[in-house]
């Protein structure tokens, strides 16, 4: 089994630290409760603190989730497949967390399948698909083979330039094996998104899923998902009338969970990936599958004990299950208070940022009419010293990332994603990507802009 090199990484430098203070809150009682409840326990920074701008690689667990972890670490111990107290109290818990993920994403406790991760969660999919293509072969007598016989009975899968290596590096082993082939969609240099008729027009006989993240990690690109799966699912009524398979419709939601509304019924997706510690969780996950094993395939990649309705075995990780439904409850409480909240900070991050460099700010990450996540500023500062990851290195105060946190390797290469949405070479090489959270405040804004600023300013005086 391929896997990724990065997986959903943590973050570079040192762990995040929280004012607690001087937070700027969304209107309405709900709002205000929401935000202090994040920035509730948190210690004062000291006077030289860092200010963590990354949230978009990690977040910090809220205290809620740490309590429930700590819970079910001391009275949920047992095995949860035991019938005594302990292990019936770590089913219950189990239990009650699938349905707190369910809610949170707008599905059935049924069709939430607890994993390791996001990556995982992505493979399992992939992999799922390849033997569901190959099952189907066998039941209809080889039907496909009758409309393309030269290409023999490979599955072909469609995803897009700009996705996570969880998703682009299982897709490319199977290409380099030949056990699959694979179509990625360029992302369209105006929007940013991945173009629904260009995913459409990709689309084979072979075809048996559509890979298309909901929100990009740099940009905060929302893309199409609805659109791409309402075509499909009237595209799969034809393919039926032929003997051909149906398309199958994945969103790796890792980035939007928490920031935006996820309703797994307004995507219309057969499968969606969960990440907890993007949404302020532990770092596990859970895979979406609706009506799994029996409206949409899922085979596992894992063989033991059962666990999970045997699609995904091993004994449950009790603590960290309670703390991703911890975290998926305050979600659905709370979430449209953190994204008011983070909006705003965001925005006033661009116009200190556009006040203080003028035209030399290059927004990476806004395009005309697209929405995009609330947290999410990506920017170059124009100049041919200030090397995006050489900024941040003379930064003193903010704690952020170039990019993708999983490539900081490369650091200082240009970002593919904004390469391929279109952002020249220099700019890109240039780029910085900030992702403010639920307790990030406007006082912290000041703090991150003036420290860009003499980090620019000491780059482009020396030498």
């Amino acid at each position: 089994m391929a896997r990724s090199q990065c997986g959903y990484p943590g973050t570079r430098g040192s762990a995040p630290r929280h004012s607690g203070s001087g937070v700027t809150r969304p209107s309405g009682d709900q709002g205000m409760d929401a935000v202090r409840r994040s920035a509730r326990g948190r210690a004062e920074s000291p006077p030289d603190r860092k200010v963590y701008m990354d949230y978009n690689a990690t977040t910090p667990l809220e205290p809620a989730v740490i309590q429930a972890v700590t819970e079910a670490m001391k009275e949920a111990w047992g095995n949860p497949s035991s019938s005594y107290v302990a292990g019936r109290k770590a089913k219950d818990i189990i239990n009650a967390a699938r349905e707190s993920v369910a809610k949170m994403i707008g599905g059935k406790p049924q069709d939430i399948i607890f994993t390791s991760g996001g990556t995982e969660s992505n493979n399992l999919v992939i992999h799922s698909m390849v033997r569901y293509f190959h099952k189907q072969q066998t039941l209809k007598g080889q039907m496909i083979d009758q409309y393309i016989p030269e290409e023999g009975a490979r599955p072909h899968f469609i995803t897009c330039t700009v996705e996570h290596d969880s998703i682009r590096l299982p897709l490319e082993h199977l290409m380099e094996e030949q056990i699959a082939e694979v179509t990625f969609v360029p992302v369209s240099k105006v929007t940013g998104q991945a173009e629904v008729e260009d995913v459409l027009s990709a689309v084979r006989p072979t075809t048996c899923l559509v890979t298309i993240m909901l929100a990009n990690n740099e940009t905060g690109v929302i893309m199409p998902v609805p659109e791409i799966s309402r075509r499909i699912k009237a595209l799969n009524q034809s393919r039926a009338a032929s003997g051909l398979p149906q398309v199958l419709v994945h969103t790796d939601a890792a980035q939007a969970l928490g920031k935006r509304r996820v309703d797994v019924e307004d995507l219309a997706v057969d499968f969606l990936t969960i990440v907890g510690h993007k949404f302020y969780g532990p770092r596990i996950g859970a895979l979406y599958v609706r009506g799994v094993g029996k409206l949409t395939p899922l085979y596992p990649m894992l063989f033991g004990g059962g666990q999970e309705r045997n699609f995904r075995p091993g004994t449950e990780n009790t603590p960290m299950i309670a703390g991703l439904g911890k975290a998926a409850e305050l979600v659905s409480e709370n979430c449209e208070a953190y994204e008011a909240h983070m909006r705003d900070i965001r925005d006033y991050l661009e116009e200190r940022l556009e006040a203080e460099f003028g035209k030399r700010i290059h927004l990476n990450s806004r395009f005309p009419g697209v929405e995009r996540l609330p947290n999410t500023c990506n920017f170059s500062i124009q100049g041919s010293k200030l090397q995006g990851y050489m900024v941040l290195a003379q930064c003193q105060t903010l704690l952020a990332s170039v990019g993708a946190s999983c490539h900081s390797d490369h650091e200082d290469r240009p970002s593919p994603v904004l390469l391929s949405c279109g952002i020249p070479v220099a700019v890109a090489r240039n780029a910085l990507r900030l992702s403010v959270g639920r307790s990030t405040t406007r006082a912290e804004v000041e703090l991150v802009v003036e420290d860009l600023k003499q980090a620019a300013a000491h780059l482009e005086g020396s030498g």
